[in-house]
């Protein structure tokens, strides 16, 4: 239990980002590419699992936004999870959060 707390409070903190506002429509296609493609790197280009879990809604099922957003934004210390802090803000991890549990959208090609 002592292991969680620090993990549930930093979730606590995400409660309310999860409903903060969306990134603007650009910053949106830029949050597609980078987990297309960073994200990507470790949980498998389409997200269904690699050097790290799958990142599917049906995967994700029973996590809540919260705690993945915290996840995104702080990493998981002791594992291979960086946190994205230094390129994202909370705001972006939110969203993140909720998209994966969605089913991630598909960056989009130029000229599209």
């Amino acid at each position: 239990m002592r292991a969680a707390a620090p993990l549930l409070l930093i979730a606590g903190c995400f409660a309310a980002s999860a409903a903060a506002s969306d990134p603007g429509t650009q910053r949106q296609q830029e949050l597609v590419r980078m987990v297309r493609q960073d994200c990507g790197s470790c949980h498998g280009l389409r997200l269904t699992g690699g050097l790290g879990p799958a990142l599917t809604p049906s995967a994700l099922a029973d996590k809540p936004v919260e705690a993945l957003a915290a996840t995104i934004y702080h990493g998981r210390p002791g594992t291979a999870m960086p946190g994205w802090r230094g390129m994202l803000s909370e705001d972006d991890a939110a969203w993140i959060a909720v998209q994966l549990t969605r089913g991630f959208p598909e960056e989009r090609q130029a000229g599209r």
